[in-house]
């Protein structure tokens, strides 16, 4: 059983950045973060796989969010830059303890993007 804890959400405007933090209560092999906004299905945005660190994104936010984090701390960020309007969500992290799907949820935390 892992624990994920998120956080760093806020209200911003259109081209501000903001940052996301989620920890981990233990190992895992990859965590990630989802986002989900009003009336729509949660969507994937970003994952990284600590064993030799590689990361995917999702088409939206290439070039603008960043996935890093500490696999010793079991901390993941996502760094999100250009924010628009459409990015506006409740951001989730997940984690996974092996290859395959997400286990583990955060709690969700709001990020807003005001025009």
């Amino acid at each position: 059983q892992v624990h994920l804890v998120d956080s760093g959400g806020g209200l911003v405007q259109a081209g501000d950045s903001l940052r996301l933090s989620c920890v981990a209560s233990g190992r895992t092999f990859k965590m990630g973060w989802f986002r989900q906004a009003p009336g729509k299905e949660r969507e994937f945005v970003a994952a990284i796989y600590w064993s030799g660190g590689s990361t995917r994104y999702d088409d939206s936010v290439k070039g603008r969010f960043a996935i890093s984090g500490n696999s010793a701390k079991n901390t993941v960020y996502l760094q999100m830059n250009s924010l628009k309007p459409e990015d506006t969500a409740v951001y989730y992290c997940a984690a996974a303890l092996r290859y395959g799907a997400y286990e583990y949820w955060g709690q969700g935390t709001q990020v807003t993007v005001s025009s």
